[in-house]
């Protein structure tokens, strides 16, 4: 089958292995341009563009779909479908309909639960035990397609990254799945739609006027990147693994030498930290370089 591909970040580059590997030729990879990163702000590919160069197949990186020109170039590559993952722009009509076979999306939830930008952090902020892969035929709302194949991923107590790299694997498997053998779209149920909205940067900064619970959700829906963090004597600290406990104290403050804090309800203990232009340590690490007594408050 004669396939483009759509995809940026990590997640999406197993399917594409998982496509080559089955044999289908890959007419295309469409990826985000590359963004400036780094101390020198050099412009760096996506995870999918550094792949398909590796595999010989031809990338391009439009800033929108939306132009006529961009529009009868994608069509001139006679793609019996396409196939989406994690790409980032919205695909216009002409582009949903190009394609002989149309255009089809892994996603990272099982739908409708979690449409949107960010399903996997919005997951495990919610608490939910159990995630997965929808895969789904698009049309022209956000992720409102019908659905094709579902599988189930536990995810409780695991962080954003984990919870990523598992669904990257079951969408490749779950993709070469439908593809081997295709099943007929059933419509999502309007009943449990959630929407998952994009993160902010100001969600990262940890609340501790929250429960124990909570906080430990934000920490793993947010490592390892950005990391969910707290500052102490005026300098950032990451918490990127942390374990709910019973003690109590006001908000924020640090109730042993082990760097148990105080929560609105409960208290959390950081199991793994990084402060700034530093590699992550264990809160003990942390606490033989950089002091933060009993009673303190940490905002």
């Amino acid at each position: 089958m004669r396939i483009v591909f759509m995809g940026s970040p990590e997640f999406a580059v197993p399917s594409l292995e998982a496509l080559v590997g089955a044999g289908h030729e890959l007419a295309a990879a469409y990826c985000q341009p590359p963004r400036p990163a780094g101390r020198g702000k050099a412009p760096r590919p996506t995870a999918v563009q550094r792949r398909a160069e590796e595999l010989g197949i031809e990338v391009r990186t439009p800033t929108s779909l939306r132009s006529a020109q961009e529009q009868a170039r994608f069509r001139s590559l006679d793609a019996d479908l396409a196939i989406v993952a994690a790409y980032g722009l919205i695909l216009p009509p002409p582009i949903l309909e190009a394609p002989k076979a149309g255009c089809i999306n892994v996603h990272a939830s099982l739908l409708p639960q979690w449409r949107g930008a960010a399903p996997i952090q919005r997951a495990i902020l919610a608490g939910d035990t159990v995630s997965g892969i929808t895969i789904m035929r698009m049309d022209e709302g956000l992720d409102t397609g019908p659905m094709l194949l579902q599988r189930e991923l536990p995810i409780a107590g695991k962080n954003a990254g984990q919870v990523t790299q598992e669904l990257s694997r079951l969408g490749a498997a779950a993709l070469l799945e439908w593809l081997a053998s295709p099943t007929q779209p059933i419509p999502q149920p309007d009943e449990g739609m959630t929407y998952a909205a994009k993160l902010a940067k100001a969600e990262a900064r940890i609340d501790w006027s929250r429960g124990a619970e909570a906080v430990v959700r934000q920490v793993l829906a947010f490592a390892p990147s950005p990391g969910a963090w707290f500052e102490a004597d005026g300098e950032r600290v990451k918490m990127l693994d942390a374990e709910a406990g019973e003690a109590s104290g006001r908000p924020g403050e640090v109730l042993d030498d082990r760097l148990a804090i105080a929560c609105g309800q409960g208290a959390v203990r950081p199991l793994l930290v990084q402060r700034a232009g530093r590699a992550p340590m264990t809160s003990q690490e942390l606490l033989r370089g950089f002091a933060i007594p009993v009673g303190t408050v940490v905002r």
